[in-house]
């Protein structure tokens, strides 16, 4: 259901993978709308996703936006060692608690 209502409204249909959704997520926490990234912002988006999406699982703390308004993180715990698999259902549903927040999927 989520992946649909978001491949509908930003995809033309076209079903988003889940590295398209943190990407997304990324946009969204800079907060800057839509704009054309370079490819090491595209980087930093992703990462700033993850730190969001992580964040309530206390791998991750907001610290401050830097001049340019880009939110910065640091580390509180480090990542277990996962397995591909595991990372991989770890991440949705850091995205699915994500959205929940929003109330965008309920």
């Amino acid at each position: 259901m989520l992946v649909d209502n978001l491949s509908t409204q930003f995809a033309d249909g076209d079903t988003l993978n889940i590295d398209a959704i943190i990407y997304l997520i990324g946009i969204q926490e800079l907060g800057q709308g839509h704009r054309k990234f370079k490819k090491d912002e595209k980087v930093n988006l992703m990462h700033i996703a993850i730190c969001k999406l992580l964040e309530p699982y206390g791998y991750y703390e907001f610290e401050f936006f830097d001049d340019d308004g880009w939110p910065h993180y640091k580390t509180i715990n480090q990542l277990p060692n996962l397995k591909p698999g595991e990372q991989s259902v770890l991440m949705k549903e850091a995205i699915i608690s994500y959205f929940e927040a929003l109330e965008f999927i309920k």
